[in-house]
């Protein structure tokens, strides 16, 4: 099988043990930076192990919710969120240029995610801020979202990411994870997604039906209960 063109990113600095288990096997890291999860300490954790093993880091802010891990909708004034997303990214950033570790990407969390791929407006306004402090930092946006729409309308430069570990709706949103298999934990459920992707460049979603997909960079979430049973495997079989 050839190399596929995909960069494989994994979500992390969110709690999770073995994250030295974890980074030698993907190329990326998307590191919580205080709003759902994240203090210095963690971040500074990550960044190291990142550094570490030759890996590049990008900064994953998200509402500043805590108490939910960042997975629900938070009605907050749009100045509030800027505020948050600011002082979530100049955190990182701080750490990152202690430890010499270039900014690669800015990765929206959980709710946050969602949100902007189906609000334009919350979405316009998240693109502008980062265009305006981050011009040239490429933002992971879903495929065939608002967000990916209003990125390149600014001219934003953009990189479109799927999940190998969720499940998605033919309309290309992803399962609720209050459903039963939203989330894929075993290695043959990942492998069977990934392969529809990188061989078919098609999504299987959870009616059975394919949907077509173009994408740069694929995320396998950090605190998924089997990533360590199914990565390694993963990463051989389709990063060869």
């Amino acid at each position: 099988m050839t190399q596929p063109f995909y960069t494989l990113n994994c979500d992390l600095g969110e709690g999770i043990p073995d994250e030295s288990s974890i980074i030698p096997w993907v190329d990326l890291a998307s590191v919580a930076c205080g709003g759902h999860f994240g203090d210095e300490t963690t971040i500074r954790e990550t960044l190291r192990l990142v550094k570490r093993f030759g890996k590049k880091a990008g900064a994953h802010p998200s509402y500043p919710d805590r108490l939910h891990f960042g997975r629900r909708s938070l009605e907050i004034q749009p100045q509030d969120l800027i505020r948050s997303l600011s002082d979530q990214l100049a955190l990182f950033l701080e750490i990152a240029n202690e430890e010499k570790v270039g900014l690669d990407h800015i990765k929206f969390h959980g709710a946050l995610h969602n949100d902007t791929a189906e609000n334009r407006d919350l979405a316009l306004l998240l693109v502008k801020a980062i265009k305006e402090e981050f011009p040239q930092t490429p933002l992971f946006v879903p495929p065939k979202s608002e967000i990916e729409q209003v990125a390149l309308e600014l001219n934003h430069p953009i990189k479109r990411e799927v999940f190998g570990d969720r499940a998605y709706q033919t309309n290309y949103k992803l399962v609720s994870r209050t459903l039963e298999n939203s989330l894929f934990t075993q290695c043959k459920q990942v492998i069977s997604h990934l392969e529809s992707i990188i061989e078919k460049g098609q999504i299987q979603t959870s009616s059975g039906e394919r949907i077509p997909v173009e994408a740069d960079t694929i995320c396998i979430h950090g605190d998924n209960p089997g990533i360590l049973g199914f990565l390694p495997t993963v990463r051989k079989q389709f990063w060869k």
